[in-house]
């Protein structure tokens, strides 16, 4: 299969699959298209939470505010996975999840040697004049079509194991790597950053989740809040601290959006400490 991730929403995202479709008969998997745009961090946190769950396959994602520069195509290795898209580290986090950081093999793409992308009908003039079509088919704001769609087709189609055969891919080294930050663990006070916030308002931190075991409640930005093993701990509308999926301390309301609760944003620092009493079931 082929998974498909980016920040374009719709419609951008057919014409991707049109150009796939032109070149394989892979299985077309979509993991989101509303990654909040130009965010590359957000968009490496969940593709690195994501991805692992898939079986084999090749990742196509495009979170590129370069597009149209000097940053490289990519291609990463990852084990039996395999990533195409930008050099701006959206790529990384989840292909070192995958095989580890010292198992990567990185390629860079060609893209004058990529066989052009084409429609597969005439573009009709309007009042005598014909859309101008982009030097080698390839355009300055829509890589994800013409450059990063055309390469994943034909990673799909060739040998994993021998990458290096395409005469497009050079070998090369990761030039923008991207670290998801890490807290600190000060005794019993954690200092940390919201890493994203989810579309139900939870506010993700960056704490491991273990930081909440045994506690029953924790003071976080200077407010008392209850800790719960489920939203419902906690009566509709109020606040509490929990572990989520991903294993991280969270800060969510109970049916209501924790940021905007804690005033939190992605990127904000959160400071957590402990406060006693009875931990909510």
């Amino acid at each position: 299969m082929i998974t498909l991730a980016s920040d374009f929403g719709s419609p951008y995202p057919a014409a991707m699959k049109g150009v796939l479709l032109q070149r394989t008969d892979a299985r077309l998997v979509d993991v989101a298209h509303d990654f909040p745009r130009q965010d590359v961090r957000t968009a490496a946190f969940w593709l690195r939470e994501v991805l692992p769950y898939f079986p084999p396959a090749t990742h196509l994602v495009v979170v590129d505010p370069g597009v149209g520069t000097d940053r490289d195509a990519i291609v990463l290795r990852a084990g039996d996975h395999t990533f195409v898209g930008p050099d701006n580290g959206v790529l990384v986090p989840a292909a070192t999840r995958l095989a580890g950081s010292e198992n990567l093999e990185c390629y860079t793409v060609d893209e004058a040697a990529l066989e052009p992308v084409e429609p597969t009908a005439p573009v009709e003039s309007i009042d005598g004049e014909s859309p101008q079509r982009p030097p080698g088919g390839r355009s300055n704001t829509f890589h994800g079509r013409d450059v990063f769609a055309p390469a994943a087709a034909a990673v799909h189609e060739a040998d994993p194991a021998a990458l290096d055969s395409l005469e497009w891919l050079e070998p090369t080294a990761i030039d923008v790597d991207l670290t998801l930050p890490t807290p600190t663990l000060d005794g019993e006070r954690a200092v940390g950053e919201v890493l994203v916030v989810d579309g139900f308002g939870n506010a993700i931190t960056n704490v491991p989740g273990s930081y909440l075991e045994g506690r029953a409640r924790i003071v976080a930005n200077g407010d008392a809040i209850p800790v719960g093993d489920t939203f419902a701990a906690v009566p509709a509308g109020e606040r509490l601290a929990t572990v989520g999926s991903h294993g991280y301390v969270e800060l969510d309301v109970n049916r209501g959006r924790g940021d905007d609760a804690f005033g939190l944003a992605p990127g904000d620092r959160v400071v957590l400490e402990p406060e006693g009493g009875e931990k909510a079931a």
